[in-house]
């Protein structure tokens, strides 16, 4: 559902698996938007079952999502989609291979710290077998470069790359799209000092994961943790 608000609002949602059985429940939540939120907890606790509700395309459950109107929203798995054929269908995916131009393509490229493959942009390969775990989630990342969406939504899409080369591409991501919202699922304690905001999936007694809100939130995305940052502890 849509509304003319510029935040993601969750309200009396409750996700299912397809058994039946209750995931997740968000009593009200709201993500803000232009905060940069990291979203963590226990494997099998509905987090990325909660990124694919908010993109429309988990059809267990009940209660409202309410996503700003006209906003455009990408998710970004952890292992993208890459097809075979030119470097261009593959990095324009699931755009029209001419949508962008070459130089916004080898930008994005650069952004994603693949420049090495801009002089083969049309090269056929098959790039899934070519490109490394870690090449194809940046592949993936120059595609949202290219796609400028509003909201970002990363389910571990930059697990494959080493901690100081993802912080490279937030860093570039959070610099160049600014306007961009970007919403993360990690388990690496390094990406807290890259998130203004937490929420972390707690277990209730009845089975269920509820999305919350640390209590602290950061005053810049840029910011760097200290030694009592009690996220790190």
């Amino acid at each position: 559902m849509k509304h003319f608000g510029r935040d993601l609002v969750l309200r009396d949602l409750v996700l299912s698996l397809p058994n039946g059985r209750e995931l997740v429940y968000a009593d009200q939540v709201t993500i803000e938007a232009g905060k940069t939120t990291l979203v963590s907890g226990p494997s099998g606790s509905g987090k990325s079952t909660l990124f694919r509700a908010i993109s429309g395309i988990w059809p267990y459950g009940r209660g409202t999502i309410l996503r700003p109107a006209d906003a455009r929203f990408m998710l970004l798995p952890q292992r993208p989609y890459v097809p075979s054929g030119s470097l261009r269908v593959a990095m324009t995916y699931p755009s029209v291979p001419g949508a962008y131009s070459d130089k916004e393509m080898r930008e994005a490229l650069e952004f994603a710290r693949l420049l090495s493959l801009a002089g083969e942009i049309d090269e056929e390969d098959n790039w899934p077998q070519r490109l490394s775990g870690g090449e194809q989630q940046r592949l993936a990342i120059a595609r949202a470069m290219l796609e400028k969406p509003d909201w970002l939504f990363l389910d571990e899409a930059t697990l494959a790359l080493d901690e100081e080369l993802e912080a490279e591409i937030y860093r570039t991501l959070i610099e160049a799209l600014p306007n961009m919202t970007i919403v993360s699922i990690g388990h690496r304690s390094t990406l807290i000092a890259l998130h203004e905001r937490h929420m972390q999936m707690v277990l209730r007694q009845d089975g269920v994961f509820e999305p919350t809100f640390a209590t602290r939130v950061r005053s810049s995305a840029r910011a760097q943790p200290s030694l009592s940052d009690p996220f790190l502890r």
